[in-house]
C-alpha cells in the first residue's frame, strides 16, 4: 500500500491554492526520493555504527576511556558518512542546481545553465568501473565547461527504477527551463 504523504514524486494536489508550511519554494530540495539502494547502503553503515557504538560501550565499561574515544570516533566517522550518503544527489531552487557528491559538492547558477539533458551513453553501474549502456542527465554550462554527469538509470537511486529516473530527468529539466527564463 502506498503512503502517498511520503512520496516525494507526486505533485501536491488541493482544492485551493493555500501554499503549505513545508513547500518553500526557495529551499534546496532533491526531486527524486533516494533509491533502495542507497538507503540500503546507508542502513549498513549505520546497523555498523551500532555494533562499533555498542563494542564503545563494553571498552569504556572494561577498560580504558580513551580507548572507548576512539572507538566512539569511529562511530561517529562511520554515522556521519552514512547521514552524507544519504545526501547525494541533485538539489535544486530557484538559485541553481546543486550536484552533491560524496567527497564534494558544486553548484551551478541557473544563469551558467546552457541546458540540461537526457543523453543515451555509457553509464558507470553503481558507481563502479564497469560501465553498461544507459541514458544520463548532463548539465551543458554556458561556458562549455565539462562538468560530470547528474543522474544516471545504473545509479544508486535508480538502479532498476527506469520510470523514475524519467520523472526526476523531467523534473530538473523542467527547473531548468522554467529558472532559466527568469
Amino acid at each position: 500500500m502506498p503512503l502517498p504523504f511520503l512520496t516525494a514524486e507526486r505533485a501536491f494536489e488541493t482544492a485551493d491554492d493555500v501554499a503549505l508550511p513545508f513547500d518553500d519554494r526557495d529551499r534546496w530540495r532533491r526531486p527524486y526520493r533516494p533509491g533502495p539502494w542507497r538507503v540500503g547502503a546507508a542502513a549498513l553503515c549505520l546497523l555498523l555504527a551500532s555494533f562499533v557504538l555498542f563494542a564503545a560501550v563494553l571498552i569504556g565499561l572494561t577498560g580504558s576511556v580513551s580507548e572507548a574515544g576512539v572507538i566512539l570516533g569511529v562511530a561517529l566517522v562511520v554515522i556521519l558518512g552514512a547521514l552524507r550518503l544519504l545526501r547525494v544527489g541533485v538539489w535544486v531552487s530557484p538559485l541553481g542546481l546543486r550536484h552533491v557528491r560524496y567527497f564534494g559538492t558544486r553548484t551551478t547558477p541557473w544563469g551558467q545553465v546552457a541546458s540540461v539533458r537526457t543523453v543515451q551513453q555509457p553509464v558507470r553501474w553503481l558507481g563502479l568501473p564497469r560501465t553498461v549502456q544507459g541514458q544520463a542527465l548532463i548539465l551543458v554550462r554556458a561556458d562549455a565547461q565539462d562538468l560530470p554527469v547528474l543522474l544516471t538509470t545504473h545509479n544508486a537511486d535508480f538502479l532498476a527504477r527506469a520510470g523514475s529516473f524519467d520523472r526526476a530527468a523531467d523534473t530538473i529539466e523542467a527547473w531548468a527551463a522554467e529558472n532559466r527564463r527568469g
